[in-house]
C-alpha cells in the first residue's frame, strides 16, 4: 500500500470496522436491557409476525379464563338463589300436608294459606331480586332459546364468550336459566295451570291447583303442584351445576393453551441472556481494538511528514 497524505485508507477501514461492531453492540445492549431479542421488525420481521398474533391469542385466552369464571360466580349466585327457593318450597309442601288435614277449622286453614301466600310472594321476590351485574337471572329474561345481541343490551339466553374466535362449536356457550318465580312454579294465587302428567284433577281443580290451601281439597290438590314445582326448580339446578362443570373444565384447559402459547412467544420473542452477553462482550472487544486502530492509523499520515521533512 502506498504512503499517501490526502486518502488516510487505514482510517476509513477501522472507521468503518467500529461502525459495525459498535452498532451491534448497541443490539446487544438494547436485548439485553429489554429481555427481547425481537425489539423490532428489523431484528426478525416474520417473528414479530407471529409473536404478535400469539400475544393477541395469550391476552385473549386469559380474558376468555376471566369470562368463564364470572359465569361461575353468575351460576353461584343463582344457585344460591334456587337454594333458598328450595326451602321455601319445602315449607309451602309442609303447609300443605298441614292443610290437608281434618283437624282444622276452616279459620285456621286460611291462616295457613296466609303463610303459604307469603312464601309464594317471598319466592317471586327473590326470583325477581337475583342478579349478577345488573343481570337477572331467575326472573324469565334468560328463559328464552334464543338468542339476540344485536341491540345495545343483548335478549334471551345469555352468552359466555371465553374462546379467541366466534365459532358456535367452540368459542361459548348460551346460558338458558328457567323462570323461578311462584307463579312460573305453578303456586300462589297468580300461578296458572300447573299440574303432573297423570294427574286425576280436571277443569278448574287443575287450574286451582296450587293456588290455595285454604280448604282441605285445595290443600290436597296443591301437593302435586308443589311437587311440579319443586322438580321444575330442580331441574334449572342440575342444568347450571352441569353448566359451571363444563365452565371449570374450559377453564382448565385455557389456561394450558395459554401457558403453552406464552411458552411459544417466548421463545420467539424473548433473549437469549447467556448468548447474547457472549456476543455482547465479543462486540464490545472489536469495538475497543478498532478504537485503538483507528488511533494507530490516524498517526500514519506523520511518516510521509517526516519523508518531506527529512
Amino acid at each position: 500500500m502506498s504512503l499517501v497524505i490526502n486518502h488516510n485508507l487505514m482510517a476509513m477501514n477501522a472507521t468503518r470496522n467500529l461502525q459495525t461492531s459498535y452498532g451491534a453492540l448497541a443490539t446487544s445492549t438494547r436485548r439485553l436491557s429489554s429481555g427481547l431479542r425481537v425489539g423490532t421488525a428489523a431484528d426478525d420481521a416474520a417473528g414479530l409476525a407471529i409473536r404478535e398474533l400469539m400475544r393477541a391469542d395469550i391476552k385473549s385466552m386469559n380474558q376468555g379464563i376471566r369470562n368463564a369464571n364470572d359465569a361461575i360466580s353468575m351460576i353461584q349466585v343463582t344457585d344460591g338463589a334456587l337454594q333458598i327457593i328450595d326451602e321455601k318450597l319445602i315449607r309451602l309442601k309442609e303447609l300443605a300436608m298441614q292443610a290437608s288435614t281434618g283437624t282444622y277449622s276452616s279459620d285456621q286453614r286460611l291462616m295457613i294459606d296466609s303463610e303459604y301466600q307469603a312464601m309464594c310472594s317471598e319466592i317471586t321476590r327473590i326470583a325477581n331480586a337475583t342478579d349478577f351485574n345488573g343481570i337477572h337471572m331467575l326472573n324469565g329474561h334468560l328463559s328464552s332459546n334464543v338468542h339476540n345481541g344485536n341491540g345495545i343490551d343483548s335478549i334471551g339466553a345469555l352468552k359466555i364468550h371465553f374462546g379467541t374466535g366466534n365459532d358456535s362449536a367452540e368459542d361459548y356457550y348460551y346460558v338458558n336459566m328457567g323462570t323461578a318465580t311462584a307463579s312460573a312454579l305453578g303456586l300462589g294465587h297468580l300461578a296458572g295451570a300447573k299440574f303432573a302428567a297423570g294427574n286425576a284433577l280436571s277443569g278448574t281443580a287443575q287450574d286451582n291447583a296450587g293456588k290455595s290451601i285454604s280448604t282441605q281439597q285445595l290443600a290436597q290438590q296443591a301437593l302435586g303442584a308443589i311437587n311440579n314445582a319443586i322438580i321444575s326448580k330442580d331441574k334449572i339446578r342440575a342444568s347450571l351445576g352441569a353448566l359451571q362443570n363444563r365452565l371449570q373444565n374450559t377453564i382448565t384447559n385455557l389456561s394450558i393453551q395459554a401457558e403453552n402459547m406464552q411458552a411459544s412467544e417466548s421463545r420467539i420473542s424473548d433473549v437469549d441472556v447467556a448468548q447474547e452477553m457472549t456476543e455482547f462482550t465479543r462486540q464490545q472487544i472489536l469495538s475497543q481494538a478498532a478504537v485503538a486502530m483507528l488511533a494507530q492509523a490516524n498517526s500514519l499520515p506523520r511518516m510521509a511528514m517526516q519523508l518531506i521533512q527529512g
